[in-house]
């Protein structure tokens, strides 16, 4: 028996939509003095060089483990839990267990 394949070309218009990757939400370019721990005394400094409401970019002084909770504290907001998604030497990806409300993301990037 013979297969038959059929074949359907047609056209269309589209507008293309506005694409983030594979990022959830917008990230914004900062440079914001911080200091993050494990949630004891052991409190280090490090530099957030972007931010999304959903998470940040870390320039760190000491290594991160992927996987790993910390504290993040970000001036004029405070404390905010997070876990590593991503290290790499001195620089880590975080992605924050509760989001930052829109008003504190405007707060952080407008500084």
């Amino acid at each position: 028996m013979a297969t038959q394949l059929r074949c359907a070309i047609f056209a269309a218009e589209f507008e293309p939509a506005e694409s983030l990757g594979w990022r959830r939400t917008p990230r914004a370019p900062v440079s914001l003095n911080a200091k993050m721990g494990r949630g004891g005394l052991d409190r280090a400094l490090c530099r957030v060089t972007d931010l999304s409401i959903n998470g940040a970019r870390l320039q760190t002084y000491s290594e991160l483990r992927t996987g790993a909770r910390i504290r993040l504290t970000l001036p004029s907001i405070g404390q905010c839990s997070a876990r590593v998604v991503w290290a790499h030497d001195f620089e880590a990806g975080l992605e924050f267990q509760t989001p930052l409300a829109p008003e504190e993301f405007d707060l952080l990037t407008a500084q």
